[in-house]
């Protein structure tokens, strides 16, 4: 069986959500609970663990270590056998993936256990930064050495000569995950000790979760603010005999957005107003904006505003980092420009997360402000774009992303599997609460000079459809060869140029890498290049999400040669316009005329004629009408006429 990952999943246009969901164990809470209780006294069942690529990593690492880790009652329970505090092998080569609440406070602890191991993960593990952890480790005698880059995993540590101090000071203003490393393995030296945060401490509310959980396995922190932690000496974890872990609360958050975004309501189960994870407080955002929020002791509900449209938000984010995320997928949904404040931990994550999400969302068409640590969101005027967008091998990117959707806009997500990460069946989840959209196309195709292009623009003008002109992404591709010198021959070569095609369609113009080329794509050397370069089957397929990706509220027109037949061979209706060469030749002559082009009339005949041999006897996609289309002769119909009897078509079959 094959265990290659999919390299993109296609979502439909949503139309709604609605439903509820049972949501998988916290990330942060499972790999918590399975260190505290390796470290702990005794045996601990833990129920309701999340399975993921997070927590399977730190599984493997205290199996390698010598904790006996079972299955009890289920996959989703286990049974750990507590090492009291020292792990039994003393020597060990341990892989965490990118599993940053499995580096950080392993290297704490195995910092302070006496062994020789070694850490590692995945590159972008290896560019996170652990640099202020490994100082306040060393301070207390620890020897732990960079293997790479300072700063940054991977590391080996080696028996130091450990000095337990009373104080120890720790960075809070980079990951809070250094704080938590030092609060859980700090009582394995058996002294008191006091830990001073110094700047601002970030996502408390992951703190939180970390000294409630020490709680239940016996060690109470104290506490001044979120600035010093008080850690009493002589204290031993013990295991608490039987814990559940809690839903995921940042995983909460895309649900919670899907019933404000697309109606609702839509209940999440396993997280509630008990709840001790800050990312639940992602609802109180979205209750800014409008959505109305309903609570329960396990359970949030979310539904849009009662005026259908949400609130454009100015907040502060520093306590709901990841959570934080799905706002800005929610801000495109908004009534104006949205800005997240101090999120400047995205940028330390699975991937940089600030530059990700800038770049992604402007794909879809928003207006993106990035700085150090904010993001400002501007809605596309011209309404959200369906896209093919890029996931980092980060999984909160794949899953806010999907959000996108909800517009009413197909989405092409990247590398669909990085959501094992910490939500293996995500997709399945999402799909059991949302309600695909029927957009409705109407695929226009037809020969060179037909009429095409001005009929279906009044048919998408009087209808209030979107409108692609697919011929102006190949003319495109060929502008764009043709000024870098690139053979129309090279499939290779034209192929990379139309997979990055960098092209914005706007207010009646069309603009290649933010350059106005709308006339000059409609010059004859371009028009005869573009024919040569749609006869590329690569071209084309690399061509054929972009197209696609046009469909949206409420309705799309879509003009070529191959759109009834290749590109939306389901469109709700398909009419294949037709016209005489010499018809076609003479409104060809006129429009370049008008234009100031010299041209002759016999010499567009002659173009005429070799396009439409080229075109219908190509190898991809040749032109053809559909055999369910409706064959329009405009020879002698003005384009008023022709689009006329269009709109009356669609709204026979419509009705």
């Amino acid at each position: 069986m094959s265990t290659e990952r999919p390299p993109y999943l296609d979502l439909a246009p949503l139309a709604m959500a609605r439903g509820q969901v049972r949501l998988p164990g916290s990330k942060s809470i499972s790999n918590r609970m399975l260190l505290l209780a390796a470290l702990a006294e005794g045996v601990t069942e833990i129920r309701d663990l999340l399975a993921s690529d997070d927590t399977e990593r730190m599984l493997e690492a205290l199996r390698a270590l010598g904790v006996t880790v079972t299955e009890a009652r289920g996959t989703n329970a286990i049974e750990v056998v507590g090492c009291g505090g020292r792990f039994p092998v003393q020597a060990a080569d341990l892989f965490l993936g990118n599993a940053g609440t499995a580096i950080r406070p392993l290297t704490a602890a195995l910092a302070l256990a006496g062994g020789r191991y070694r850490l590692s993960g995945v590159a972008r593990m290896h560019e996170r930064p652990i640099g202020d952890l490994v100082d306040a480790l060393r301070g207390l005698g620890a020897d732990v050495r960079y293997t790479g880059k300072d700063g940054f995993p991977p590391l080996e540590i080696f028996p130091g000569k450990l000095r337990p101090q009373s104080l120890v000071r720790v960075r809070g203003d980079v990951s809070s995950q250094f704080l938590t490393a030092l609060l859980m393995t700090l009582p394995l030296t058996g002294c008191a000790t006091v830990i001073e945060v110094e700047g601002e401490l970030i996502s408390r509310p992951y703190v939180e979760i970390t000294l409630n959980l020490m709680a239940r396995f016996g060690i109470e922190v104290g506490r001044d603010g979120d600035s010093r932690f008080v850690l009493p000496g002589g204290a031993r974890y013990r295991g608490p005999g039987v814990v559940h872990v809690e839903g995921d609360a940042s995983g909460a958050s895309y649900f919670l957005a899907a019933g404000a975004i697309g109606g609702g309501p839509v209940r999440v189960e396993g997280v509630g107003r008990d709840s001790i994870q800050g990312d639940v407080r992602f609802a109180d955002a979205l209750a800014v904006m409008g959505a109305r929020i309903t609570w329960g002791d396990n359970w949030i509900e979310a539904q849009a505003p009662a005026d259908g449209r949400l609130r454009a938000f100015d907040l502060d984010l520093n306590h709901i980092p990841d959570a934080a995320m799905t706002l800005a997928v929610a801000a495109l949904f908004a009534d104006g420009p949205s800005r997240l404040r101090n999120v400047a931990s995205w940028r330390v994550k699975e991937t940089d997360r600030l530059a990700a999400m800038a770049t992604e969302l402007r794909k879809v068409g928003a207006g993106i402000e990035e700085g150090a640590d904010f993001l400002v969101v501007t809605p596309p005027a011209g309404g959200v774009q369906g896209a093919a967008v890029h996931t980092y091998d980060d999984h909160r990117m794949a899953m806010c992303l999907s959000l996108v959707a909800l517009a009413g806009v197909p989405m092409r997500i990247g590398d669909p599997a990085c959501v094992a990460k910490t939500f293996p069946d995500f997709f399945a989840r999402f799909a059991s609460v949302t309600i695909p959209d029927a957009i409705p196309v109407i695929a226009i195709d037809g020969p060179a000079a037909s009429g095409k292009g001005t009929v279906a623009d009044l048919v998408a003008r009087q209808l209030g459809f979107r409108l692609l002109d697919s011929g102006a992404l190949y003319r495109l591709v060929a502008l764009d060869a043709l000024e870098r010198g690139i053979a129309l021959t090279d499939e290779p070569g034209v192929t990379a140029l139309a997979t990055n095609l960098g092209v914005t369609f706007s207010a009646g113009q069309t603009l290649l890498a933010g350059r106005d080329v709308t006339d000059a794509i409609r010059e004859n050397r371009v028009s005869d290049a573009s024919s040569k370069v749609a006869a590329l089957p690569a071209v084309r397929a690399a061509l054929l999400w972009r197209q696609q990706a046009f469909a949206g509220h409420p309705g799309l027109v879509a003009e070529g040669r191959d759109m009834g037949t290749e590109v939306f061979p389901a469109a709700r209706l398909k009419v294949y316009l037709t016209a005489s060469a010499e018809t076609r030749a003479s409104r060809r002559y006129k429009q370049l005329i008008a234009k100031g082009l010299g041209v002759t009339l016999p010499s567009l005949l002659h173009d005429i004629a070799e396009r439409d041999a080229r075109d219908g006897s190509r190898q991809a996609a040749p032109l053809r009408a559909a055999d369910d289309a409706r064959e329009l002769d405009t020879t002698s119909m003005t384009a008023e006429a022709a689009a006329a009897q269009v709109v009356s078509w669609y709204h026979q079959q419509h009705s």
